[in-house]
């Protein structure tokens, strides 16, 4: 059954790649020739991609369940030990795996394009299926020529042919990865990346057939916004992994691998801002289309920085041959998109120009100049070290010191103009206005920042942020009372208007709430500012002392199973001579790898968390290491992140006036799909 299954999963492959070159030529030739029936072809061609690709996953599935060791992936990335649903994980736990399973996320995604899109948009849709089947082309001669899951291993003795072995058992999957969340974090992260795909082909379709209406931005604006939640939730989800896991006490330490997924992420952001720009007064039309053509190439390359191992990360894989590949693929897909958009550049003029430095218009160009601001400096300290490596042939390194000084200021900037933003008029904002809607908002901060200089607080940037989230704050509830202030008047209870409004307007409010889950965030990240820690080697009945907290050692209990052996400690936790539990902080060393990872024990409060590390013994082996940290604040960063998802969602749903206009019967011209 395996061998049969491989089989099956490598003619699937083939398969696919043939009929997506076809999916390529079909709908690249129905654009140019306004064809409809070979367009058709491609579609269909698409969708049959799809169903291929499933089955060589499910193929590759079973291969890890059932651990046939005679493929290399699977000996590589599993063992008889493993639980099964780590087994399931290890299909993104590797370079082939992963690859193959990005794959899979493009062509659903193309999938639902096809089904969604073709009697809507008749005329982009055999530009936007070409180019999608352009990206999955190229994925899908990676993974049938380059990085195979399914290479068998083979052993050859004296010359003779490659005979096909299997080792007793594998290696196991990174022990790094082997967390609950690493089983839901890479899919969610990849489908932000993949799910960018859409946007860039709906792009370059509207490109080459001089498209540029408000229909096709529309279409691109949801697509956009989908990608954009499953990457800043696998992002977080990354945060989280990176502060249990890791066991150094942070969430986010500007890996390149962090950087590499926080990049596009920022571009993204950036355009679903300025796009209301394009939809309201006709403006940013240019910037707005580089937005989406830079995000989905910043995706492109982080996954180059990520897979080619030329950058050392503990996210990253190892070295590997398709690094060439991409990079080539990055610059002919940058090539293609500064083509199409220089020779677009008259039909992307703006119809308007900005009325008042005061306005809110004024704000969405600043939130996107700050926003590139900040994606260019994380780009320029994750490649610098390569760019310098290359002329000098030294290896330098920018570290976390270098982003935080540069991003920390520009954050601060930007939380500043999220609370600025609602305050302005559009078009100009009159003195008496400005005085009017800020006077509260800017009181209430600055007397919140009276209050924490009163309590002791003394970190500056800290102190700040803090301010600066009672500003945003203050501004985002101010706006959502005067909305339902105006329906209470109509015999409205106050909290069904609230409910009323935010579902009336739901991209509006949506927003406020993804702002609101901003806010959180900062509240989480200035929190840094106040960290305590402690390191003491101890033993049974030992107290270690950190700030209000005392942590007793009771004992130190060895465990072992077939995946790993471990110690661990029990530690009673004390606050001011009161019991508040026991916490058990770990150290496992995996078998099959040798590698040893710390299980950090936690102590949560919407304050703070007491975060505890097991070190292990010291030298001579008669103590043992524990790490104490006191992390302030921390709770508001995952808090943040559950309300960025509902704002988010909340903004996809359809508000009454896009429902209304749902049921207006689409009305298509009969056109010529070419208009190159």
């Amino acid at each position: 059954m395996q061998v049969f299954l491989t089989d099956v999963g490598q003619f699937t492959m083939l398969l696919a790649f043939g009929l997506s070159c076809y999916a390529l030529v079909a709908s690249l030739l129905a654009g140019k020739f306004g064809h409809r029936r070979l367009a058709a072809t491609g579609e269909r061609a698409a969708v049959a991609v799809t169903a291929l690709v499933t089955v060589a996953v499910m193929s590759l599935w079973y291969q890890l369940v059932t651990s046939n060791f005679q493929l290399q992936y699977v000996a590589s990335s599993s063992n008889q030990a493993m639980p099964w649903y780590y087994k399931v994980g290890a299909l993104w736990g590797g370079q082939e795996g992963s690859l193959l399973f990005w794959c899979w996320i493009l062509t659903l995604f193309s999938m639902v394009t096809v089904l969604v899109h073709r009697k809507r948009n008749p005329v982009l849709m055999p530009w936007v299926v070409g180019v999608v089947a352009m990206v999955t082309t190229f994925f899908l001669l990676v993974n049938n020529f380059v990085a195979n899951p399914f290479d068998a291993i083979g052993v050859s003795q004296g010359g003779a042919a490659p005979v096909p072995w299997a080792p007793p058992d594998g290696q196991g999957l990174n022990p790094l990865l082997q967390y609950w969340a690493m089983v839901i974090h890479p899919p969610i992260l990849y489908v932000g990346y993949v799910g960018f795909t859409v946007p860039f082909a709906f792009a370059i379709a509207a490109l080459i057939t001089r498209e540029l209406d408000e229909e096709w931005i529309r279409t691109t604006r949801r697509w956009m916004m989908v990608p954009w939640l499953f990457l800043g939730t696998g992002i977080l989800l990354g945060a989280m992994w990176a502060y249990v896991v890791l066991g150094w006490g942070g969430y986010w330490g500007w890996d390149p691998v962090e950087n590499a997924s926080l990049m596009p992420w920022l571009t993204g952001t950036a355009f679903l801002h300025s796009v209301i720009m394009q939809e309201r007064k006709g403006m940013m039309k240019v910037w707005n289309m580089v937005l989406i053509l830079a995000t989905f190439l910043l995706c492109i390359l982080g996954t180059f920085l990520t897979r080619s191992g030329i950058v050392s990360s503990v996210h990253s894989f190892a070295q590997s041959p398709i690094g060439p590949f991409f990079s080539t693929f990055l610059i002919l897909m940058t090539a293609l998109s500064l083509y199409f958009l220089f020779t677009r550049m008259e039909e992307l003029k703006s119809e308007n120009r900005l009325d008042s430095v005061v306005s809110r218009e004024s704000s969405f160009l600043f939130n996107n100049l700050v926003l590139l601001a900040t994606t260019f400096a994380v780009l320029w300290g994750t490649i610098f070290p390569i760019l310098s490596e290359w002329v000098t042939n030294e290896k330098r390194t920018v570290g976390a010191p270098f982003f935080n000084q540069v991003n920390i200021p520009i954050g601060l900037f930007l939380l500043f103009l999220t609370g600025v933003g609602p305050l302005l008029a559009w078009r100009k904002t009159s003195l008496r206005s400005l005085r009017k809607n800020f006077t509260i908002p800017l009181a209430s901060g600055l007397g919140a920042g009276v209050l924490f200089v009163a309590f002791g607080m003394r970190h500056f940037y800290s102190t700040v942020c803090l301010i600066l989230c009672v500003f945003v704050t203050v501004t985002i509830l101010a706006e959502f009372h005067r909305g339902a202030r105006a329906r209470r008047r109509q015999g409205q209870a106050y909290w069904h208007s609230l409910w009323v409004l935010t579902f009336r307007n739901t991209r509006r409010h949506g927003g406020y709430i993804v702002h609101v889950a901003m806010v959180f965030l900062f509240v989480g990240f200035a929190g840094a500012g106040f960290d305590q820690e402690q390191q003491q080697a101890m033993v049974p009945g030992d107290k270690l002392e950190i700030g209000p907290y005392t942590l007793e050692m009771k004992e130190v209990e060895s465990t072992d199973n077939p995946n790993y052996s471990s110690a661990m400690t029990r530690l009673q936790v004390w606050k001011e001579g009161q019991a508040l539990s026991e916490i058990r902080p770990e150290q496992r060393l995996y078998k099959t790898s040798k590698q040893p990872t710390s299980e950090v024990a936690l102590h949560r409060t919407l304050k703070e968390d007491l975060y505890v590390v097991f070190a292990g013994p010291d030298q001579d082996g008669s103590r043992y290491i524990i790490q104490a940290y006191i992390k302030p604040l921390v709770a508001w960063i995952w808090i943040g992140g559950a309300v960025f998802i509902l704002g988010t969602v909340i903004c996809l749903i359809p508000n009454q006036h896009e429902r209304a206009a749902q049921k207006v019967p689409l009305k298509v011209e009969a056109r010529s799909y070419a208009k190159v």
